[in-house]
């Protein structure tokens, strides 16, 4: 199925070919779910003048080209490593085999290490001949400004709501694609992976309200919460207490999505949530394996269960030294 919150990119970029104005790298950045490495697949299609359709579609398809190279982190890995930058300089560094340019595409951007980013410094500004990089970034902040730099930014919003329900209700009707993308923070493509996960999701939301109502065990609630994915906790979670500041600072009306009672939130130490939340992003950004989800999810729900009164600018959370010691 077609994008179609997608087509002004397509008309910019359409224009960008017609002026001669194809930047060398460009960053797709924007939120989780609204279609950048479908736009991605679509620029790189364009541009080695594969068939494609008039937008970026879902599910995208698999194309393979001799001139293309797709870079993601390998299987069982969190990261993209320097061998894999260092085997796409030399693969760009190359002729074309069809003479139309190369592209690369890296997703997540993000992924790379720091030595992985540093070894693609130099092909970002000054890449050989017709090639065309494009870096997906689903978290823009974690990109070293010496690469961020060196791209033309794309930003790729969310779809109005209205607009994202009609296309999802194309996906798959009568599912409950309200409260999937509210859950999702608005990308359709992500509430599509949140739709089975919505029962965990309003399980979490029950653990939490009891805890900062000072009800049930921190330690129990983080034992039920290691058998579901670490990944889905974190994000999860780092949506809750986002919706939490949204609501502090503007009101519940202009947090959408919020599943923490108002007396929870009320409750919590509101200068410490976006601390609170700071720590959350920082354990999302690490590798799996690099600290004890069970030790960590423990110390972040005790902390919860506490008002984050100790989670201050100068305070070291508890939850962040009890996850360092359970490395």
């Amino acid at each position: 199925m077609e994008l179609d919150w997608l087509e002004q990119f397509v008309d910019s970029w359409q224009d960008r070919i017609l002026h001669d104005r194809v930047p060398h790298a460009v960053l797709l950045a924007g939120p989780t779910g609204v279609g950048k490495r479908a736009a991605a697949h679509w620029i790189a299609a364009t541009t080695l003048g594969l068939k494609t359709s008039r937008l970026p579609v879902y599910p995208q398809a698999a194309d393979e080209h001799p001139d293309l190279r797709w870079v993601a982190p390998l299987e069982d890995k969190e990261s993209i490593g320097i061998d894999q930058i260092r085997e796409l300089v030399h693969a760009m560094a190359l002729t074309s085999y069809e003479g139309g340019g190369k592209v690369a595409v890296i997703e997540p951007a993000n992924a790379m290490t720091v030595s992985a980013a540093n070894s693609l410094l130099k092909t970002l500004e000054e890449p050989p001949g017709d090639a065309l990089l494009v870096l997906v970034a689903d978290r823009v902040g974690k990109l070293p400004a010496t690469v961020f730099s060196r791209c033309q930014r794309i930003d790729l919003p969310a779809p109005a709501e209205t607009v994202a329900l009609a296309w999802l209700d194309r996906v798959q009707p009568g599912a409950p694609w309200t409260e999937a993308l509210r859950v999702a923070g608005g990308g359709p493509l992500a509430a599509i992976a949140v739709a089975d996960d919505l029962e965990t999701s309003a399980s979490m939301a029950r653990d939490l309200n009891a805890l900062g109502k000072g009800l049930g065990s921190a330690v129990e609630v983080a034992a039920r919460w290691t058998k579901i994915r670490p990944g889905f906790v974190l994000n999860w979670l780092a949506q809750q207490v986002k919706l939490c500041v949204i609501a502090c600072s503007a009101g519940r009306e202009q947090a959408p999505g919020l599943a923490i009672e108002d007396s929870v939130v009320r409750r919590m130490d509101r200068r410490n949530l976006f601390c609170y939340l700071d720590i959350i992003n920082g354990l999302r950004g690490q590798s799996g394996g690099s600290f004890n989800v069970q030790v960590t999810l423990e110390a972040l729900l005790i902390d919860w269960a506490d008002g984050l009164q100790d989670c201050g600018p100068n305070v070291p959370m508890d939850g962040m030294n009890l996850m360092l010691a359970g490395r």
